[in-house]
């Protein structure tokens, strides 16, 4: 009898349409175009405006435009998984607001949260549900307001991040394509390094963390640089090696659109070429969970049936890991 896998069978992407800009951010802070691109590749992000806008209608917007292309009928999703570092609000759940937005009025659902490594975790949940025979139609959408927890006026961090959503469908499949392989690893003694520390149950939002903007992300860049970049090529090495595959197999290094230097490590460590690294960070920045959703939706043309793709992320906790996938269709 052959093993049932978990197949991703289609994409769907949105982002916003206003374009914050390097030349854009010059007049916020103090920093420039040349000392972005050098240092992180970005040269724009995009931003979700409008009051009442939150992870939601990026979500939504995503999974509307896989299910246009795809042509699935909602009713017969039976999991949506919103991944994202930033629902809508406490206590109501992100993903069943999405869920009944989109039509989907036989799932349940529920979001997940591993900060930028929540997409690449989901992939592993979403896959799971689908090996075990539960489920046939499992929508996973990676989503993130970032702009919603960044201060404006910190240099650091606003550069960084945008806004922005992904989506995909796994459906079974007992042909050779599919998620193959992970290794996913956790470590909290990170979680100090980059946080949003205020608005939290450890410490609750007050007017005077608001005031001094302690309810926004900050990071220590440096190491989380230093663990990003050993985590994520460690992590991809032992996927590689874990399944008997060398760089002449991998056709696609889908990583987490951190910091381009962060990427070029990783695909320099399994001596990948460059043509082989899927890039988008120069237009949305780190959308955190939207990454590797959005990269497979502006790839997708490019991708062959059985292509095998290396998926890599970190993220704050600290979480990080590797999957190895077969493509599944030609577009």
């Amino acid at each position: 009898m052959s093993k049932t896998s978990a197949a991703i069978t289609a994409v769907g992407a949105y982002v916003p349409e206003y374009v914050l800009t390097n030349q854009i951010l010059e007049t916020m802070v103090d920093t420039n175009d040349e000392w972005i691109t050098s240092r992180t590749g970005i040269k724009e992000r995009r931003i979700l405006k409008g009051e009442g806008k939150g992870t939601s209608f990026l979500a939504i917007n995503a999974a509307k435009d896989l299910i246009k292309k795809r042509g699935i009928d909602p009713k017969d999703i039976e999991l949506v998984i919103v991944a994202t570092a930033t629902p809508d609000m406490k206590a109501a759940s992100t993903a069943a607001f999405t869920a009944s937005n989109i039509g989907a009025v036989n799932a349940f659902s529920f979001d997940l949260d591993a900060a930028c490594s929540s997409f690449l975790f989901g992939m592993s949940v979403a896959a799971k549900y689908i090996e075990s025979g539960s489920y046939k139609n499992v929508l996973l959408i990676g989503a993130d307001k970032m702009s919603s927890m960044i201060n404006y006026k910190d240099r650091a961090t606003c550069i960084i991040f945008g806004d922005g959503a992904g989506a995909v469908l796994f459906e079974p499949t007992e042909e050779n394509v599919g998620l193959r392989d992970e290794y996913l690893r956790s470590d909290g003694t990170g979680r100090e390094f980059l946080q949003a520390t205020y608005g939290g149950s450890s410490f609750p939002i007050t007017a005077e963390a608001i005031e001094k903007g302690e309810h926004c992300a900050f990071q220590e860049g440096r190491t989380v640089f230093k663990n990003a970049v050993f985590n994520m090529a460690d992590a991809t090495v032992k996927i590689l090696e874990r399944n008997n595959l060398t760089k002449n197999d991998v056709d696609w290094l889908v990583a987490h659109q951190a910091n381009k230097r962060i990427i070029d490590a990783t695909a320099n460590r399994i001596e990948l070429e460059e043509e082989k690294v899927m890039m988008n960070i120069h237009k949305y920045g780190n959308t955190t969970s939207a990454t590797l959703p959005l990269l497979l939706s502006d790839y997708e043309s490019q991708l062959k049936k059985g292509d095998n793709l290396i998926f890599a992320a970190f993220g704050g906790g600290f979480n990080w890991g590797s999957i190895y996938l077969k493509w599944a269709y030609n577009s």
